[in-house]
């Protein structure tokens, strides 16, 4: 079996990460080996010196990038569920990545600050947080993706058997 990269993409509070978790559960119960990398846990322990500039949000989203080249080298799916805000670093990942697929986790931003479980959109409204991606640092949507999902009109079922089956689809063409 060869490695592949799903790279989620979105809003914060879009619903990557509820996605990425579960498609890998999923894919898992198949006995498919899966890694997921979290933006948010990567930042925590991999790329803590990155910082929240734009300089340092490229940094951080190109480490994962390598991470997922190497994990996709080794014959493992990953599932990358990282905001990536803008076309260049998304491209990045893209040429370096050679099994790859972009998925767009679009879902406007009133459903996003409404599931926002850790606090980010208030955060940044009572002054908290000062860069934040959505709000006063730009989201460049993706204009291209392999695939969108729409999580404020599907159901978290339905994105992660449209995810699925994007992936077996892609295998069975490129891969196998």
């Amino acid at each position: 079996m060869k490695g592949y990269t799903l790279w989620l993409t979105g809003l914060p509070c879009s619903g990557k990460t509820t996605i990425a978790n579960r498609t890998a559960e999923i894919l898992r119960n198949f006995s498919i080996d899966v890694v997921v990398l979290d933006g948010d846990i990567v930042r925590k322990k991999i790329t803590v010196d990155c910082g929240y500039t734009r300089e340092g949000r490229d940094k951080n989203i190109t480490r994962i990038a390598d991470i997922c080249e190497l994990i996709t080298n080794n014959n493992v799916i990953n599932i990358a569920s990282v905001v990536s805000p803008t076309k260049k670093i998304r491209d990045y990942a893209r040429k370096n990545i050679k099994n790859f697929s972009e998925i767009y986790i679009k879902c406007p931003q009133t459903i996003c600050e409404k599931r926002d479980t850790k606090g980010y959109y208030k955060d940044y409204n009572q002054g908290i947080l000062k860069n934040f991606v959505g709000k006063n640092i730009v989201y460049e949507e993706p204009k291209n993706p392999n695939l969108i999902l729409e999580t404020a009109i599907k159901s978290l079922d339905e994105c992660c058997i449209e995810l699925i089956s994007h992936l077996f689809t892609r295998w069975s063409e490129d891969y196998l």
